[in-house]
């Protein structure tokens, strides 16, 4: 294909694509729906909690597809969450049942055309690539017939009592200043510190949990980490889409720890939605960040029994009031 018909072919698609995604997005919070807070458990949704992942390869979905593909399982019932393309189905001896619709996900290309290539090379310089969005089709095991037994079943549900510990364990771990105490919680970038309210203040105990990773969330983006940008003022564009960017770490954090996940803030969903209708990347963009931050606090995760008690035989220092920076 040559460049021209590849720049073509992308500045058709890439405005659509983002816009496609973001107008679902839209019209689920203006249902009130909020799409990385799904109702797991209820008996509308069969499918256990945890992260949608590819069936041949083990590989866990990142960004906007979790988004994409837990509203697939909301939506169509599905008892799983496992995808395959149409070739991978076929590959592992089974096949896609006649009749079936797939879900749409993406994955992110860039591009350089010729000329830039040109002028780079002439300057001595990198030369700036067009990034732009792949469309492909997955289609749920539960679609499929013939596939080996194994990757078929469904995930059994984590047992109640025992995600706790681990989430402790995983706080711990971080090394993070994280204080307990006060009457309301925060991340100072300022002073990089957490500061969460005792358990005992939160009337379901699940609650404290989701906080303190929310909270976890905005520390994963002071500038010796991942270096997000966290001078927003409360009310401001930027504020509301650091937020975004944390309400979605935690989903996918509390998701991967078979915590069911919860909306923090829901009072914020005016100003994501004013995000989102100005700006067709910025679900695609909170969504890519909130993969990176979830990814960088499940790495501390501890995989061994010895290690998990000697993370939650850590004490944590109880806070008597700082100055807040961020809820």
């Amino acid at each position: 294909m040559s460049t021209h018909a590849v720049r073509a072919r992308a500045g058709r698609h890439r405005p659509g694509l983002y816009q496609e995604i973001t107008d679902k997005i839209i019209a689920e919070l203006e249902a009130g729906r909020v799409p990385w807070v799904q109702p797991w458990g209820t008996v509308a949704t069969k499918a256990s909690l945890t992260m949608p992942k590819n069936a041949a390869t083990q590989r866990q979905y990142s960004g906007i597809n979790v988004l994409i593909l837990w509203g697939a399982v909301i939506e169509h019932g599905f008892t799983t969450q496992n995808w395959l393309t149409f070739r991978q189905a076929l590959g592992l001896g089974g096949n896609v049942r006649k009749g079936e619709h797939g879900t749409t996900v993406v994955y992110a290309d860039r591009f350089v055309p010729d000329k830039e290539r040109e002028r780079a090379e002439r300057d001595g310089e990198e030369p700036s690539a067009i990034p732009f969005l792949k469309r492909f089709t997955v289609f749920n095991t539960d679609q499929c017939e013939r596939l080996p037994a194994e990757l078929i079943s469904a995930a059994a549900p984590v047992p109640d009592g025992f995600i706790l510990p681990h989430a402790e364990a995983l706080i711990a771990a971080t090394g993070a200043d994280f204080r307990i105490g006060g009457d309301r919680a925060f991340y100072s970038p300022a002073h990089d510190f957490i500061q969460v309210p005792r358990p005992e203040a939160y009337f379901e105990p699940i609650n404290w949990h989701r906080t303190a990773v929310h909270e976890l969330g905005h520390w994963t983006g002071h500038p010796s980490r991942l270096a997000r940008d966290l001078s927003g003022h409360f009310g401001s564009v930027l504020y509301a889409k650091e937020e975004l960017v944390a309400e979605v770490t935690s989903a996918f954090v509390c998701a991967s720890l078979g915590i069911v996940p919860t909306v923090r803030h829901a009072d914020y969903i005016g100003s994501w939605l004013e995000v989102l209708r100005e700006d067709d990347r910025a679900i695609v963009r909170a969504a890519s960040a909130a993969s990176k931050a979830a990814d960088y606090l499940l790495a501390f995760r501890p995989d061994t029994e010895d290690a998990l008690e000697a993370a939650t035989a850590v004490d944590r220092p109880d806070a008597t009031g700082a100055a807040a920076c961020r809820g």
